[in-house]
């Protein structure tokens, strides 16, 4: 199920930076995929709507704000709601080691931090589309372990 992917970026919550989201978006979109960026300030439900109306296979979650530990593991809640269990889900930002395992739990795949090259991004894009690890999955694959 590699090559070419359709993924979802997006940014929950009241968190009002996306610099880093624009340039993860943009340099998933110059290795080859098809991105599209939500926007800021999106709640769950309208990011689930996106990921659903735009047949997406990754969602990816950008935070800032802290509220990681609350917004994640919903919009992972919603998608299983959805149906959407084979849905990848990884997130990215200021998120503290200790805050990652229940994300890990919650159905996130990978969490990328500040500074994080793009190739490595691409890297996890690339495994995870030809495992079934969606957030429905339940194997307990998460990218770094």
């Amino acid at each position: 199920m590699g090559g070419r992917q359709r993924i979802v970026i997006a940014k929950p919550g009241l968190d009002g930076h996306d610099r880093g989201a624009k340039v993860v978006a943009r340099a998933l979109r110059d290795g080859g995929h098809e991105v599209i960026y939500t926007g800021l300030r999106r709640t769950p439900e309208q990011i689930v709507r996106t990921v659903m109306d735009e047949d997406a296979r990754f969602v990816g979650l950008s935070s800032l704000s802290g509220a990681h530990s609350h917004l994640f593991p919903k919009i992972c809640k919603l998608l299983k709601e959805s149906g959407l269990n084979d849905v990848v889900v990884f997130g990215g930002g200021i998120i503290p080691e200790s805050d990652r395992p229940p994300l890990y739990s919650a159905g996130v795949r990978a969490i990328f931090g500040p500074g994080t090259p793009s190739t490595e991004i691409l890297d996890f894009v690339e495994e995870a589309s030809s495992r079934d690890c969606g957030v429905g999955s339940g194997n307990g694959w998460f990218w770094g372990e």
